[in-house]
């Protein structure tokens, strides 16, 4: 059946209350989008922000009257706060099996000449390559945002057989379980979120990686190893922090590859990597950029 759609302008202020309100007055569904092109990038810790220009969207079922449910939100709304809202757009939404179109619009993404990213739904483009299966809908990475795509890139056009790698933040495994399909020896993922750490397990069995193959662990059970390839897809700040302990888990020689770091951070982290790593130069996707470097005695 078709949907009541209603969008609300909102700010950070208000956008929460108002999602209780439209839920308490029998909306089936309520979500947030940026009404401005605002972009969210490192958020202080301890905080959900949202933007300054936030559109609150309800699906009301199509059996109701549309201008009483609106003169109802509006009394509602004035009720609670004794103000009025600014306007209520009305669109009118066709159903649709929302479930299959999010499916088919996920199909095999190719990272540089041997890696594949392949949902289970679909069979491998090229069934001889490091074929990763891994599936949407994940909240720890499938290869879709430029930080992860310019890790997925660089890995795969590196020597990687028979090495021990490590996996700062591994979030859903995708780069170390990449890593092993490509030839790596052992992989270790290190991260904060024990649903990480199990999203990470779980795409190893999909992937039918062997248990001896791959170590996960929180930061405080991290064994004190060292690797020939350490990559570390998080965001700038805390890579600034980690330096001086990342420095200490590549071996001499050994390779890093930082993502998660936007443009104008750049000199930052590499100044942060410098007094151990020889650093190359930055590569760009949009406005994020990847940093490589290789451990030095210096």
């Amino acid at each position: 059946m078709p949907w009541i759609q209603l969008e609300i302008p909102a700010d950070p202020d208000t956008a929460d209350q108002l999602e209780d309100l439209l839920m308490d007055l029998g909306a089936e569904a309520v979500s947030m989008e940026d009404a401005a092109d605002q972009p969210l990038y490192e958020p202080e810790p301890g905080t959900t922000p949202l933007w300054h220009q936030t559109r609150v969207i309800a699906l009301f079922s199509v059996d109701k009257d549309i201008d009483q449910l609106c003169a109802t939100i509006e009394q509602a709304w004035h009720q609670q706060t004794q103000q009025s809202l600014a306007q209520i757009d009305v669109v009118l939404v066709d159903d649709k099996d929302w479930e299959r179109a999010c499916l088919d619009d996920f199909a095999p993404m190719q990272f540089g000449q041997r890696l594949w990213i392949v949902p289970s739904w679909h069979e491998a483009p090229d069934p001889e390559a490091a074929n990763l299966r891994l599936d949407p809908g994940l909240a720890f990475g499938t290869g879709t945002h430029p930080t992860t795509a310019l890790c997925l890139e660089w890995l795969d056009g590196q020597s990687v057989e028979n090495k021990q790698v490590i996996d700062y933040g591994c979030g859903s495994g995708i780069l170390g379980l990449a890593a092993l399909l490509l030839g790596a020896n052992h992989v270790v993922g290190v991260d904060t979120d024990p649903q990480a750490l199990e999203a990470s397990r779980e795409n190893a069995r999909r992937n039918e990686v062997p248990d001896h193959q791959l170590a996960l662990y929180l930061p405080q059970d991290e064994p004190d190893t060292q690797a020939d390839i350490l990559l570390a897809n998080i965001l700038a700040q805390p890579l600034i922090s980690l330096a001086p302990h990342l420095a200490t888990r590549v071996k001499m020689g050994g390779q890093l590859a930082l993502s998660g770091i936007l443009s104008s951070q750049v000199l930052s982290v590499m100044a942060a990597y410098e007094p151990w790593f020889i650093m190359d130069e930055p590569v760009q996707t949009e406005e994020w950029v990847r940093l490589t470097g290789r451990r030095s005695d210096r």
